[in-house]
């Protein structure tokens, strides 16, 4: 039986004055086998304020990429794997270019959905619940130290709690060195219509497992059940409530037809206690465990030594952490310690951390032209005739000019930098992304497959499900057919030309907006369920559509992992990883953060993706 999956998701910050924990929710479309897939992504920072943040948003953003452009038939578990520690590796990377993030770390879970099939990875305390006919199972494991306690205790095992040692201590999680332990079952858990996933972070602790079910139970879509649960978190009103975030799944059987979910109100939701009997299950026996409980051993008998270490630690991580927050406040605000001595790795020497000198974190440049205003000028679009009748796409002159490439800070993610100066030669860009009708003509022309439009107007929806290859036989049959030369745009014709002549993350600002561009949470009032039609949104001062969200768009450049050595000209940087292509500007269902100008993806270059799409670029 084949499923489908509705999906909500929203955070608080509790009690805090900043947010700590990130997310990522991707739906992925149908595989080769029609399985419905996604990827949910969660983390919860530690180390601070602005490291704790760095720490989660830097985690999920590598997560979610290198999961997406690795796994192609691979293992799922191996490639979850892999994926986690290819962030932890960012986070280690990251604190040896900038050694005032030292410290930082973050919790992370992530649920790979292939139809009825659930895989998961998931290092620290943040959880995987699964309800299933009004019971609830944990289904990863608990990396903390109250947890192991707990179940070495239910193991037979005659142990005391340490004195000192916080329940909330972490025994495993990423920060760039060996993580402990990572949950991967090697096997799926399979699942049904009516099953119900919550992915959250450990401030839903708040709440007990009956209350859960109960919330849960009144709920009957998910975005019912977010609101229902972080709304019961705040009524708490737990004067140290942590960051609480939550991603809702349920599982539903597959339509005949495409349908719209039905979506309640809030305020339907009812607030009466609930009656029936709950029940609790466990958390699954993990064989993974055995090394933590070889860990728990070491750190009784090391005992009062490590207390004393961890106190030392705990006054360094509060104090990087404080000295990082006034130097982003303004003097008149007050500064608040950080609340994160509840989460500390054990490591493996148990040396006392040495202070260390903070650093200001790199701010984000307002929005502002970069070169002289006759460069951010509208042209004149113009169009070329076709020898098999009709036109090209919609073109309009770019100007060339200096603009600094990629990221400054390379907290995010390490592939945008260094960041770079590019000189852009002058050449011509599509004002929109291609069509379905206008890449019809080419398929025709040269007997190829149509792609589904999955009932959208060809017309006035830009095409997916090409691949990369597909957009370069495209583009040189335009050239062929009009006598001039297109292609695909380099990586740096791309941002140049997204950019606009700004500097900020987004063209028109720093801030995602509302109305500005088509992705799941950009307060669109379109349905962003599926692209929206080309051009439904603002044009950036170049005088292009949709170079923020709706869909992805194909460059010609092959996959480097960084910038170093990168032309300085403008033009296509071939060598590195040429069987993965990059894609630029974010889509339908992506989040807002994978429209940042500087943001790069990836994908197999011989498969097509239903939130990717083609922009071309024209020599003039």
């Amino acid at each position: 039986m084949s499923v489908e999956f509705d999906i909500a998701s929203d955070q608080i910050d509790g009690a805090r004055d900043y947010q700590e924990d990130a997310f990522m929710v991707s739906l992925l479309g149908d595989n080769d086998d029609g399985k419905t897939c996604s990827l949910v992504v969660m983390a919860d920072g530690m180390g601070g304020h602005a490291a704790g943040n760095v720490a989660s948003n830097m985690v999920v953003a590598t997560f979610n990429k290198a999961f997406q452009g690795e796994f192609n038939g691979r293992d799922v578990p191996d490639s979850l794997t892999s994926a986690l520690n290819r962030a932890n590796q960012q986070i280690h990377d990251s604190i040896s270019e900038t050694p005032a993030l030292r410290g930082m770390g973050c919790t992370m879970v992530s649920a790979y959905l292939e139809d009825n099939n659930l895989y998961w990875v998931s290092v620290g305390d943040s959880h995987l619940y699964l309800i299933r006919e009004r019971e609830l199972s944990k289904q990863n494991a608990d990396h903390s130290y109250g947890a192991y306690i707990d179940m070495m205790k239910e193991q037979g095992m005659d142990i005391e709690e340490q004195a000192g040692m916080s329940r909330n201590m972490l025994m495993s999680a990423m920060t760039g060195e060996e993580i402990s332990s990572i949950d991967c079952p090697n096997s799926a858990i399979r699942l049904k219509p009516g099953d119900r996933l919550i992915i959250a972070s450990d401030g839903l602790d708040t709440l007990g497992a009956g209350a859960i079910i109960q919330y849960s139970s009144w709920s009957t879509t998910a975005r019912e059940c977010v609101y229902a649960l972080l709304k019961a978190v705040e009524e708490a009103n737990k004067i140290n409530q942590d960051n609480t975030t939550i991603i809702v799944v349920d599982v539903k059987e597959k339509a005949k037809k495409p349908q719209e979910a039905p979506v309640s109100s809030k305020e339907s939701l009812s607030k009466a206690v609930a009656t029936e009997p709950v029940s609790y299950q466990q958390p699954r026996d993990n064989k993974s465990l055995a090394g933590f409980f070889r860990a728990i051993i070491i750190l009784l008998l090391l005992g009062a030594g490590y207390y004393v270490w961890q106190q030392g630690m705990l006054d360094g991580f509060i104090s990087d952490a404080t000295n990082l927050v006034k130097q982003q406040m303004k003097p008149d605000e007050p500064v608040i310690a950080s609340k994160s001595e509840q989460k500390i790795v054990i490591p493996a020497a148990a040396e006392p951390s040495k202070p260390r000198e903070l650093v200001k974190q790199p701010q984000q440049a307002a929005s502002e032209p970069l070169v002289q205003e006759k460069y951010v000028d509208k042209a004149d679009p113009f169009t070329d005739r076709l020898k098999v009748g009709g036109r090209s796409p919609m073109m309009i002159k770019i100007t060339g000019g200096k603009f600094r490439m990629g990221n400054s800070s390379g907290l995010i993610s390490a592939d945008e930098t260094p960041r770079h100066e590019v000189t852009v030669k002058p050449f011509a860009m599509s004002v929109n992304e291609v069509t379905f009708a206008e890449y019809d003509v080419f398929a025709k022309a040269n007997g190829r497959k149509q792609p589904d439009s999955q009932g959208q107007d060809r017309k006035t929806h830009p095409v997916s499900n090409v691949s990369w290859d597909d957009a370069l036989a495209y583009s040189r049959w335009l050239s062929k057919q009009t006598g001039n030369k297109y292609r695909l745009p380099s990586e740096a014709e791309w941002e140049y030309a997204a950019r606009g002549g700004t500097r900020s993350t987004y063209w028109w600002g720093t801030t995602k907006g509302s109305g500005k561009a088509h992705c799941f949470d950009c307060g669109s009032d379109l349905n962003t369920g599926k692209p929206a039609k080309v051009g439904s949104y603002p044009s950036n001062p170049f005088g292009l559509n949709d170079t923020a969200g709706n869909l992805y768009e194909w460059v010609h450049d092959c996959y480097h992992r960084n910038y170093n050595d990168a032309p300085e000209d403008g033009s296509v940087w071939d060598g590195g990883d040429c069987s993965v292509r990059i894609v630029r500007g974010g889509a339908f269902r992506s989040p807002a953060s994978s429209m940042r100008v500087e943001n790069r993806e990836v994908f197999p270059s011989n498969k097509g993706q239903y939130n990717v799409g083609i922009r071309i670029a024209r020599d003039i």
